[in-house]
């Protein structure tokens, strides 16, 4: 499943192109002369406004992703601790609780990063629903783990 998210990730990067490729970001321009080669009923130029990335909307679905992951780290290991086997890592991997933790931040910055990409090219919406989905993702991974029953060992009698 996490391969399959980075492969499309990726996809969707490689077919991106800009919106704008020669002025990525340029504020409505108000002039009151026209300029050379301009006719007076082109007085204003009006491109669409960027916002910035570090916005407080991107503020608020990047700390999203990060909470998600956070719960998604302390529901796998509480999945561990109950005896379960987790099925896209190795258990090595996530019995490593420094090692993983560092595969859950890592995989925060890998979102923040297509975003800005998405960003850079002037794919807006984009942008927005690569945080969107990967907190629903996140968030319904650990939502499973905490729901999995207990694996109970079965009690092994011996005979005498």
């Amino acid at each position: 499943m996490r391969r399959s998210i980075g492969c499309l990730t990726f996809l969707i990067l490689a077919c991106a192109r800009p919106l704008y490729p020669q002025e990525p970001s340029r504020l409505p321009r108000d002039d009151s002369k026209p300029q050379a080669g301009q006719s007076q009923s082109s007085k204003t130029n009006l491109l669409p406004i960027e916002h910035r990335f570090w916005n407080k909307e991107n503020d608020l679905l990047f700390a999203g992703v990060a909470a998600a992951r956070t719960l998604d780290y302390f529901s796998t290991l509480n999945m561990r601790r109950r005896g379960r086997q987790e099925i896209f890592l190795t258990n090595d991997v996530v019995d490593n609780h420094a090692g993983f933790a560092f595969i859950e931040t890592g995989a925060t910055g890998v979102s923040i990063g297509a975003s800005y990409l998405f960003h850079r090219y002037g794919h807006h919406k984009l942008e927005r629903w690569t945080s969107i989905v990967h907190i629903g993702l996140a968030t319904t991974g650990a939502v499973r783990n905490y729901s999995l029953k207990t694996a109970h060992r079965g009690i092994v009698v011996t005979p005498p």
